[in-house]
């Protein structure tokens, strides 16, 4: 990884793969909270708490200091697309407390959020990767590129340890051998 952008969609590969086993929990009517709380966690502290924020606090400000508005267009897209993807995430969160006080009707709610976070950020990871992330490159220069690249490292030094970039991604991995086979 060279570059910024070639991080983030590094980050990609993995939170699609974690979008793949949530489908995949839906489609085989997995009951295990083990997996779901696995999951919650692995997007608010992976996806969101490490990716996310490596998007809304630097590249996108720094995009903004280009002239990308974050009111109205692409940044404004990703950012709302990201509080939707929160808002599912506390559907999962919800159900799942449902769920533990034997409600086995929750069940389907925790499904209905899985799948539209699933679907969201299959969607979402589509634009940036093939649109945003493209004028990123553009705009960006080299310099620009490598210091947000260093700003990108501290925040994943900064994880906590459990779910630091690389425990995250075997986490998933474990996930995928269980899901996706």
């Amino acid at each position: 990884m060279n570059t910024a952008t070639e991080n983030l969609e590094n980050d990609h590969v993995y939170i699609l793969r974690l979008t793949e086993i949530m489908l995949a929990m839906v489609e085989r009517k997995c009951v295990d909270t083990i997996h779901f709380v696995l999951v919650v966690n692995l997007i608010r502290k992976y996806a969101d708490g490490l990716h996310h924020a490596k998007e809304e606090y630097l590249l996108f400000p720094l995009l903004g200091e280009k002239g990308f508005s974050a009111e109205n267009g692409p940044i404004a897209v990703m950012i709302a697309e990201h509080e939707q993807g929160r808002n599912f995430v506390k559907g999962i969160v919800n159900g799942i407390n449902t769920f533990n006080k034997d409600d086995a009707d929750a069940l389907p709610f925790i499904y209905e959020n899985l799948t539209g976070y699933a679907n969201l950020l299959q969607n979402h990871i589509g634009k940036e990767n093939n649109i945003l992330f493209r004028i990123a490159n553009q705009v960006l220069s080299s310099k620009e590129q490598t210091d947000l690249l260093q700003q990108f490292l501290e925040i994943e030094s900064n994880a906590t340890s459990d779910f630091n970039r690389e425990n995250s991604i075997i986490k998933i991995n474990n996930l995928a051998a269980f899901y996706l086979q």
